[in-house]
């Protein structure tokens, strides 16, 4: 299999390179030269298969053509050792709860994915690769942890100050070693345009071997599909599924879309947001217009220029008719987040954290005027939102094993400015 950049200005590579480089060097995002469906048979079957079965099976898909069949599966085996449960809140609204794993966070699943191609890939390599990563909250902890003390590996994680939330700090600051944490004086879309200046930058790329973590990089990406198979899987009525995504960098989304592609027979798929609302105004009026991002309580979705924008453009051709046939959208000020957090609790019993509340929300309205049942994605333990969580119900929330020893640990961070050269300058000494 062959990737192309969706500029189209460099030649395709392979699937190591593409991983390995993160990037494209014309700047673009690299996507695969076609996607293969999945047998009838494999949608026929799926509801008796475990996670790692489905997993593998889209993994083979995906990336048969270049890894050893025993290889594959013992990366995937070995990143798929937790539960992506399914849980019922309402006749015809379901959760797919992505928070079980190491950081109890979905991210957890293309971190810990990545973490091991990247190794499975540079295991004779000579040069120390060097990680960069840019998170608004869980990407960072996801891939601090699926890197940390991985030999021959360093990872540069870049989050803005002040706007994640305590213990998503603690989960990659207080990790140390192999793991370099920096505080930029800015919003996410800084740390993220700082990540893809470094991957065109001449003296940098001459003095280091540099790849991304986040969803730019296929190896986050791809995977993060595996568990829209299972999500179908789980579904009680497979006959008319719709499924919901908080949607910050379109990553998450994408992936989904992507599944689709294959064959996974879900007939809709919905983006929530917060006020930062640049893809719900796409979908409105055909235009994209980047904007500053907005600091809210859902913050992992405070993004104003989308990564993944692009590869959903390209997926589907650039036309806007064709992506608003498989893709509606809304957005939500942080007072509906609140409220709907609060209402579930009470009427359903069911506690959702501020991004899992726009997911239900979205898919709420949407089914309010369409038939069929669906599920949104749940990414993250409402206890990293403790604060937050807390004041919207009035009582605690527990903090599980998991989180609490990161919050027993010291955090070590570096204050830098918002620029490509207060970066170089850091990774050069």
């Amino acid at each position: 299999m062959k990737y192309y950049s969706t500029n189209g200005k460099v030649p395709p590579v392979t699937l190591r390179e593409a991983v390995t480089q993160g990037l494209a060097g014309d700047n673009g995002l690299f996507m695969p030269e076609r996607f293969d469906r999945l047998p009838d048979s494999f949608f026929d079957a799926i509801g008796g298969m475990s996670l790692q079965e489905i997993s593998l099976a889209a993994a083979q898909n995906f990336f048969g053509e270049d890894i050893p069949a025993d290889d594959l599966r013992h990366l995937v085996y070995d990143t798929l050792q937790f539960e992506i449960p399914l849980r019922r809140i309402t006749d015809r609204i379901y959760a797919l709860e992505l928070f079980h794993g190491p950081t109890m966070a979905f991210k957890d699943v293309g971190a810990r994915f990545m973490a091991r191609l990247l190794a499975y890939f540079t295991r004779d390599a000579h040069r120390e690769i060097n990680v960069l990563v840019a998170t608004s909250g869980d990407t960072g902890s996801a891939v601090a942890n699926g890197f940390h003390n991985v030999p021959g590996i360093k990872v540069f994680v870049l989050y803005p100050k002040g706007r994640v939330s305590a213990i998503q700090e603690k989960q990659f600051t207080t990790l140390g070693g192999n793991v370099s944490a920096l505080e930029v004086e800015g919003a996410f879309d800084d740390c993220q345009r700082m990540v893809k200046e470094a991957f065109l930058d001449r003296e940098l790329n001459e003095a280091m071997t540099l790849t991304s973590a986040n969803s730019i990089n296929l190896a986050r990406l791809l995977p993060q599909s595996f568990y829209y198979y299972h999500g179908y899987a789980q579904m009680p009525d497979k006959s008319e599924v719709v499924c919901c995504v908080p949607s910050g960098n379109f990553g998450n989304i994408c992936a989904g879309l992507i599944a689709k592609r294959t064959g996974l027979p879900v007939r809709h798929f919905i983006a929530g947001t917060n006020v930062n609302d640049v893809f719900p105004e796409y979908i409105r009026t055909g235009l994209y217009k980047p904007r500053a991002s907005v600091a809210t309580i859902a913050n992992a979705m405070d993004v104003g220029n989308p990564s993944n924008f692009v590869r959903i453009t390209d997926l589907y051709g650039h036309s806007h008719e064709a992506i608003c046939q498989d893709i509606s959208s809304y957005a939500y000020r942080d007072s509906t987040i609140r409220e709907t957090i609060r209402e579930v609790k009470a009427r359903y019993g069911y506690l959702l954290d501020p991004h899992g509340a726009v997911g239900f929300k979205a898919l709420e309205h949407y089914l309010s005027s369409h038939d069929g049942t669906g599920f949104f994605i749940e990414t993250a333990h409402p206890a990293k939102f403790t604060d937050t969580v807390e004041e919207i119900i009035g009582e605690p929330v527990p903090l599980p094993p998991a989180l609490a020893r990161f919050s027993a640990g010291r955090k070590q961070t570096t204050v830098i400015p918002a620029t490509l050269d207060a970066l170089k300058q850091y990774m050069l000494s």
